[in-house]
């Protein structure tokens, strides 16, 4: 007798909510929104000058491929914390470079490349639905995109008084700073950055300081959380985020890595062992080789600041002002209308350029241009800018 499904004695089939999917838990991906510009500026007779996004075009270091060669017999599992090598040239080039007293092998980490670390912090950090993070008002997507993973509110912010006026009682878990910024190039100097560092301990939050661009300083010079005049010696509740990317052009090989706070450092390093998040052993050869040298750095600063010096003004001449930009390795530009249609515009000269929009409401006006296209490149857009 085939039983009935309504009758009491029927098990009851426990329903569960609908799986989120991906789609509905993240932002559209910023770069599919520009496929028709892109479109029309590959159309030009003098071809694109993309000038839309961060990615290197200069050779990696030699340095580098010899490291990575000589370390390519790598039959082994490579450790998550780094090899010793690698860890003591982190602690140096933090010591050396960015002035952290006290680093040592425990409070230093390599990751996957830093957007990696950026998406994932908040949930290696344990965050949820129930936790506030705080990113800036114009910023890289990423910061925002690892909230969103994780359920947590995202409160965006345009300087430290405003934040605490619109937080008011609520305690956030993780502060993101980024300085010189992606995408308006700005440099907050030591007050602004102790300032906050100082807040989000009042608070008891994370602040984790992306750093990436710091090689990267014209009008302006870039501080670390870690130095001592920004935390008093004391790297408590900080977190640096450093990139080989574009110091290094090693952004093909994901080398990034992470400093500060040692029992931050730990908890990030037990949950990476777990989920088996481990740097291949021939980059993590090359980044310790790159780390411990600034001479090649030096030369990618001059390439950078040629084509800054050619582009600006072109930039200017054609009549937009250029905000911010101390650092980094963009322009950030407006017409003073909106950024899609400045996007247009420099599209039909065969120019593309990343909307403002991309990096949130507060950059609709605004495009980013980089400085990471060849010199041919970046001439002949400053010529058609001019012509």
């Amino acid at each position: 007798m085939t039983s009935d499904p309504t009758s009491a004695s029927a098990p009851v089939r426990q329903g569960r909510p609908p799986r989120r999917r991906v789609a509905d838990r993240l932002p559209d991906f910023p770069w599919d929104t520009i496929a028709g510009a892109k479109a029309t500026a590959a159309a030009h007779p003098g071809g694109i000058c993309d000038l839309s996004v961060g990615t290197p075009v200069d050779p990696t270091p030699d340095l580098a491929r010899r490291a990575l060669l000589a370390a390519a017999d790598a039959h082994g599992y490579p450790t998550t914390v780094g090899t010793a090598e690698l860890r003591d040239a982190m602690v140096a080039y933090m010591a050396g470079r960015w002035g952290a007293v006290g680093l040592d092998r425990d409070g230093v980490l390599p990751v996957i490349g830093t957007k990696e670390l950026v998406a994932w912090l908040p949930t290696q950090l344990g965050l949820g639905s129930e936790d506030t993070i705080v990113v800036p008002a114009t910023a890289y997507p990423t910061y925002e995109v690892g909230a969103r993973i994780v359920g947590a509110r995202v409160v965006a912010a345009t300087d430290l008084a405003s934040l605490r006026a619109e937080l008011g009682d609520v305690r956030p878990s993780l502060v993101w700073i980024n300085s010189p910024s992606n995408p308006t190039g700005e440099i907050l100097d030591a007050a602004t950055t102790k300032a906050w560092v100082d807040w989000a301990r009042e608070v008891g939050a994370v602040l984790a300081s992306d750093e990436c661009y710091g090689e990267f300083g014209w009008d302006a010079e870039p501080w670390s959380v870690l130095h001592p005049d920004i935390c008093g010696e004391d790297h408590r509740g900080l977190l640096s985020c450093m990139s080989l990317s574009k110091r290094s052009n090693l952004a093909g090989y994901r080398a990034g890595f992470v400093a500060g706070d040692p029992e931050l450092v730990a908890e990030l390093l037990e949950l990476r062992k777990h989920g088996g998040m481990m740097m291949p052993g021939p980059v993590q050869a090359a980044m310790a080789a790159l780390l411990v040298d600034q001479e090649h750095v030096e030369e990618q600063r001059q390439r950078y600041l040629a084509r800054r010096a050619v582009l600006r003004p072109a930039l200017e001449a054609a009549g937009f002002r250029i905000d911010h930009s101390e650092g980094s390795l963009y322009l950030w530009a407006t017409r003073d209308e909106d950024s899609r249609t400045t996007l247009d515009r420099l599209a039909e000269r065969g120019i593309l350029a990343a909307p403002g929009d991309f990096y949130g409401a507060a950059g609709a006006r605004h495009v980013r241009i980089a400085l990471t296209a060849t010199d041919e490149r970046i001439a002949e857009a400053a010529r058609r800018l001019t012509a």
